[in-house]
């Protein structure tokens, strides 16, 4: 029998073949986005709660009301984003989950997407599968930012969708007002959608801003907006997000995601939207990393590895250009094997594989292990 694959370009991840990698070889993970410390544990007992309490049957194909109302509530003391919880927000197996769903909903065969890179992975294969057009905009080091006159430049009649990713993965680059602001000037009177992945929005650093989408309505009319409770929470294995889009939109997104996941583990639900009502957690958060990328920062100092800035999400892009002339996928895979230190080639966020000779590293682990990684790295 002969297969004819949809996505012939795609193999396994990269995220799983470096932590595979890592563990063959005993190296310090700091490739794949997960923190290495505990969840807090009032919001694991407050999960023991509903479990034991019997909250263990089908949630809502939409999701648990108590936590679409406990959304809607953050966002408007964040964004001042009124947002009807019933007709717009909805919860996802993850905010990958919800990318999905909304390209499959709202992308049709020939239609065109813009997508910045280098980009997280899983944009170009569901733009792909779906019959859609990867036109890709590079943004390169140091400072990744977006070139507006180019994204205008891009737009042709069959321009469907623009994905934007503030703060960035990989790049740890940070949108201001001036992009949102050339955004809505580009797409203003067009039929052109916007996906925002913000999963990152709480971890922005150096007294800065996230500029939501949702503060803006002239953009939001025209945008899905995905979030994570994975990111913000310690707990990625939980594959729990959301999506935030208008009625119309969101119509359209609930009848994909009703035959992709359906619904979304009750417990967690249910613990989630109390665990809202203390928002201590997410405030400190900025806080919390900004200590991480610091001391990462510092004691990388004495290493060959020249760090870029990181205004955001917890990882941090390093060049080795001073170090080897290996391209970055053989660099990074003979620092796990050689070094014990697994990290992240970036070509593997560029459709056409371009190597800065620039790797990333995650920080989200613990103090000890992010000073034995570098301790391993100057020697």
């Amino acid at each position: 029998m002969t297969v004819k694959s949809k996505l012939p370009q795609t193999t396994t991840t990269i995220f799983t073949q470096m932590s595979q990698l890592a563990v063959e070889h005993e190296a310090i993970n700091l490739s794949q986005g997960f923190p290495n410390f505990p969840v807090d544990q009032r919001l694991k007992d407050l999960i023991n709660h509903y479990v034991q309490a019997d909250y263990n049957q089908y949630a809502p194909m939409v999701g648990v009301g108590e936590l679409r109302q406990a959304i809607a509530k953050k966002k408007w003391e964040l964004y001042a984003s009124r947002l009807d919880a019933e007709t717009e927000i909805t919860i996802t197996n993850g905010a990958t989950e919800a990318i999905f769903s909304a390209i499959t909903a709202l992308v049709r065969a020939g239609d065109e997407v813009i997508v910045f890179e280098p980009a997280y992975d899983s944009y170009v294969p569901a733009i792909e599968v779906n019959g859609g057009v990867v036109v890709p905009l590079q943004l390169r080091s140091p400072d990744y930012r977006v070139d507006w006159d180019e994204v205008r430049d891009k737009i042709s009649p069959r321009t469907r969708m623009i994905i934007i990713n503030t703060p960035h993965n990989p790049t740890g680059t940070v949108f201001d007002k001036t992009d949102l602001k050339a955004l809505q000037s580009i797409t203003d009177d067009t039929d052109i959608l916007i996906l925002s992945d913000e999963v990152y929005q709480h971890l922005i650093f150096d007294g800065r801003q996230h500029e939501s989408v949702l503060r803006y309505p002239d953009l939001y009319c025209r945008s899905i907006v995905t979030m994570s409770f994975g990111k913000t929470f310690h707990a990625t294995g939980w594959r729990i997000g959301y999506c935030i889009a208008p009625p119309e939109i969101t119509a359209e997104i609930r009848k994909v995601h009703q035959f992709n996941t359906f619904s979304i583990n009750r417990p967690l639900q249910h613990a989630l939207a109390d665990y809202l009502a203390e928002p201590e957690h997410y405030r400190l958060l900025p806080d919390f990393y900004q200590r991480k990328r610091d001391v990462f920062r510092e004691a990388m100092q004495d290493t060959p590895f020249e760090l870029l800035e990181c205004s955001g999400t917890y990882f941090a892009l390093a060049a080795y250009r001073q170090l080897s002339d290996l391209g970055d996928q053989a660099f990074a895979r003979w620092l796990t094997r050689e070094k014990g230190v697994a990290t992240i080639p970036i070509s593997s966020f560029y459709s056409d594989g371009t190597d800065e000779h620039i790797v990333r590293f995650c920080f989200a682990k613990t103090e000890e292990s992010l000073l034995a990684a570098a301790e391993r790295l100057k020697r």
